[in-house]
């Protein structure tokens, strides 16, 4: 539990914002970024990583379970493409799903991500573009790009709001920022 009320301040497309830093593991603290309930802060992010995402010939929009999800609705508003949630749990009604397991930096446990049945065939054969709020260590896209390979998507790229920790590791991510680790 974060009990110095540390924050950190950043410039996220055009809006200011201010971040708790917690500590996530004894002498690792990060600025935790949570987007769900801000939606002007959606809504500026989808628009300016659609004007970078403008020359990248993608069909749908692949994001993670849970606060991802707003943005990848807004984008899939402003681009017109479609957008599909790997869940973190598995419902019946999803039907015989592919899986694959990650670990989140911000939960520090083992999660398996579910593509849902009804999701495949937009999937299969499909240009994707990963999506996520800010991407950490990277585990949460291997799972990603583990399952949609399985799925036999054909991944073009991968964005997000942020990026975070070692910056010459995600020059490969279209972003609007990057944030840094904290000791």
């Amino acid at each position: 539990m974060n009990t110095h009320n540390e924050i950190y301040s950043i410039d996220i497309a055009g809006l200011k914002r201010s971040l708790p830093i917690i500590e996530i593991a004894p002498g690792l603290k990060i600025a935790v970024l949570n987007i769900l309930g801000d939606t002007e802060l959606v809504e500026s992010a989808a628009k300016h990583l659609n004007s970078l995402l403008n020359q990248l010939d993608y069909d749908v929009i692949v994001t993670p379970e849970a606060k991802s999800i707003p943005l990848a609705y807004a984008l899939s508003v402003i681009s017109k493409k479609p957008y599909v949630v790997l869940r973190k749990t598995q419902k019946l009604y999803m039907g015989k799903c592919l899986q694959a397991e990650t670990v989140s930096i911000t939960t520090g446990k083992p999660q398996t991500l579910f593509l849902d049945n009804k999701d495949r065939k937009l999937i299969a054969n499909s240009n994707i573009l990963l999506l996520d709020d800010v991407i950490s260590t990277g585990s949460t896209s291997v799972a990603m790009r583990k399952l949609l390979n399985i799925a036999e998507g054909n991944i073009v790229g991968e964005a997000a709001i942020l990026t975070e920790g070692d910056r010459s590791q995600w020059e490969h991510i279209y972003s609007l920022g990057h944030l840094p680790v904290f000791d």
